[in-house]
C-alpha cells in the first residue's frame, strides 16, 4: 500500500497508554494523523512498551507509513511515597516530609528521594501534585524536612514533588533510566527524551551511552528546570531536538514566564535547525470531552504560529475517552493555521564560520528558489538526515520529500516539520536519478504535470557527499 501523505507541516506526537495500547486504536491514530508515538517510561512495564513497539512497526509495513517511536525516560522525578486514602493538609499546618519508609497521613509523609534533607534549605518552597499543594521549609532535622503548609489539599500516593529554585543533586540518568534506556536501545527506538536536563553535559553523557552501543537513536532534551533555561544555548548545540515540557517547567519557574520561555526556545531551535516539541495540556479537556475548549484550540494554533515542529499529546491519547477525536481536532486546527497564518519562509543566513557553510547555502537557496518559483515540492537526498533538518528549518511552503537509502532514517525524520521520507537506492547517474524521483512523486500523486520541482543532491551522486547541487525543473505531463 502506498504511503498516505498527510500534508500538515506541523507534526503530532501521541502518548500511548491504556486508552490506545492496542493495534486497532494505534491504526486509527495513524490514519487520523499521528506521526510519532511516545512511550512514557514513567508508567507501564517493558512488556507493555514492547507490545506497542511491535504493533507500530507492523502498522508501518501494512500502511506504508514511517511513524517513529519516542522513548521518554522518567528521569529523577521526585515523588511522595504511599499515603493513606483521604489524607488532607490545611493552610498553616505543620507537615513533615521524611525519607523514612512510612505510610503517609495528614501529619507526615515519605518521599522516595533520599537526598531531600540535604538539598533543601530553610525558606525553600516544596510543591506537590503540579503545584496544587505548596509547603515552605521551616527546619531540617535528620531524615525529616519540617514544613508549614501554604496551600493545602488532598494528599495522594506517588504524586510528584517539585523543588523550584532548589539545586537538586540527583543525577539526570537514574538507575531506572539506565535499565529503561538499555531496553529502548535494544529495540532501536528512533528518539530518546531525557527528562530534567540541567546542562549540556547531561546530553553528552547520554550520547556516549548511545554511541557506545553503536546505535543511531536521536536525543531530545526536555526543558523543565530553571537551570536548563539558563543553559539553553549550550543544550541546543549538543542535542538533536528540544521539548518544551510545560508541565514541570510551569512549576519549576513562575507560570507566567512559561509563554515567553516557549517562544524564546522555539526561536533559538528554528535558527539552529533543531526540531522543537511543545508539550503538556495541549487539549487536556478532551480527556473527558469530545471537543477542546476555545483556549486549547488557541494554544495549539499559537504553538504552530510560534514555529513548533511538533505538538505532543499526553493523557489525551494515553488515558482519555476520545483519543482519535483528539488527533482529528488537532489536525483540523493545524490545517487551518497553516493555510492562513504566516508560518513560512524563515530564511536565516548560514554562519560563514560553519564548516558546512557551502552546503547550508545551497539548501537555503533551494528554499528561496522554491519560494520565488512557487514550487510544489523540494526534494532532498541524504544519508545522514542533515539535509532534512536544514530544509525544514527554513520553513518552505513547498512540500519537503526526502529520498534516502538509509532505511532507519525514514522513521527518524518523521518527527521533523514538513518532512516526508521515501526509500531510494537506485542511484546510477544524476540525470537518471532525478528523472526516477520525479516519476515516483508523479505516480504517488505528490506532484503533477506543470508543477515546479526543486531537487537538491550531491554530485557525483554515487559518492553520497554533501549537498552541492540544486536543480529546478517543470514536471512533465
Amino acid at each position: 500500500m502506498a504511503q498516505d501523505i498527510h500534508f500538515n507541516k506541523t507534526k503530532i506526537i501521541a502518548t500511548v497508554g491504556p486508552a490506545s495500547n492496542n493495534k486497532e486504536t494505534l491504526k486509527q491514530l495513524i490514519e487520523a494523523g499521528v506521526d510519532v508515538f511516545r512511550l512514557n517510561f514513567s508508567h507501564g512495564t517493558h512488556n507493555d512498551h514492547l507490545s506497542v513497539i511491535k504493533y507500530v512497526r507492523e502498522l508501518n509495513v501494512e500502511l506504508g507509513t514511517h511513524v517513529c517511536l519516542l522513548q521518554d525516560l522518567q528521569g529523577p522525578k521526585i515523588r511522595l511515597g504511599e499515603v493513606e486514602k483521604g489524607a488532607k493538609i490545611h493552610r498553616g499546618d505543620k507537615f513533615i516530609i521524611t525519607v523514612d519508609d512510612i505510610i503517609g497521613n495528614g501529619d507526615r509523609a515519605s518521599t522516595v528521594y533520599t537526598n531531600l534533607p540535604k538539598d533543601v534549605n530553610t525558606g525553600d518552597a516544596i510543591l506537590i501534585d503540579d503545584g496544587k499543594i505548596e509547603l515552605i521549609v521551616k527546619e531540617i532535622r535528620g531524615n525529616d524536612v519540617i514544613t508549614e503548609v501554604r496551600y493545602g489539599g488532598k494528599l495522594k500516593s506517588r504524586k510528584g514533588i517539585n523543588l523550584p529554585f532548589t539545586k537538586v543533586s540527583a543525577p539526570c540518568l537514574t538507575e531506572k533510566d539506565l535499565k529503561d534506556l538499555q531496553f529502548g536501545l535494544d529495540h532501536d527506538v528512533e528518539w530518546i527524551a531525557l527528562s530534567f536536563v540541567r546542562e549540556a553535559q547531561d546530553i553528552i553523557d547520554l550520547r556516549d551511552i548511545v554511541l557506545g552501543r553503536n546505535k543511531r537513536s536521536k536525543i531530545i532534551a526536555k526543558i523543565e528546570k530553571p537551570e536548563a533555561i539558563n543553559n539553553i544555548d549550550a543544550i541546543i548545540r549538543e542535542t538533536d531536538a528540544i521539548m518544551v515540557a510545560r508541565g514541570d517547567l510551569g512549576v519549576e519557574i513562575f507560570m507566567e514566564e512559561v509563554p515567553m520561555a516557549q517562544k524564546m526556545i522555539v526561536r533559538k531551535c528554528n535558527h539552529a535547525a533543531k526540531p522543537v516539541i511543545i508539550a503538556t495540556q495541549m487539549m487536556e479537556s478532551m480527556i473527558e470531552n469530545p471537543r477542546p475548549t476555545r483556549a486549547e484550540t488557541n494554544d495549539v494554533a499559537n504553538a504552530v504560529m510560534d514555529g513548533a515542529d511538533t505538538l505532543m499529546l499526553s493523557a489525551e491519547t494515553a488515558a482519555g475517552m476520545y483519543p482519535v477525536e483528539v488527533i482529528r481536532s488537532m489536525v483540523n486546527t493545524i490545517t487551518s493555521v497553516e493555510k492562513q497564518a504566516d508560518v513560512y519562509f524563515k530564511h536565516d543566513m548560514p554562519d560563514s564560520e560553519d564548516p558546512l557553510f557551502l552546503n547550508n547555502t545551497i539548501v537555503l537557496n533551494a528554499c528561496r528558489l522554491a519560494q520565488a518559483s512557487g514550487a510544489s515540492a523540494i526534494v532532498g537526498m541524504t544519508q545522514s538526515g542533515y539535509t532534512a533538518f536544514k530544509l525544514a528549518s527554513h520553513r518552505p511552503k513547498a512540500n519537503i520529500f526526502i529520498f534516502t537509502s538509509n532505511e532507519p532514517l525514514l522513521n527518524t525524520i518523521n518527527l521533523i516539520w514538513g518532512v516526508r521520507g521515501f526509500y531510494y537506492n537506485k542511484e546510477v547517474s544524476t540525470d537518471d536519478t532525478f528523472a526516477d524521483i520525479e516519476q515516483i512523486l508523479k505516480s504517488g500523486e505528490h506532484v503533477k504535470g506543470g508543477d515546479v520541482l526543486i531537487t537538491t543532491a550531491s554530485m557525483p551522486i554515487q559518492e553520497k557527499g554533501r549537498t552541492n547541487t540544486v536543480k529546478l525543473n517543470i514536471v512533465t505531463d
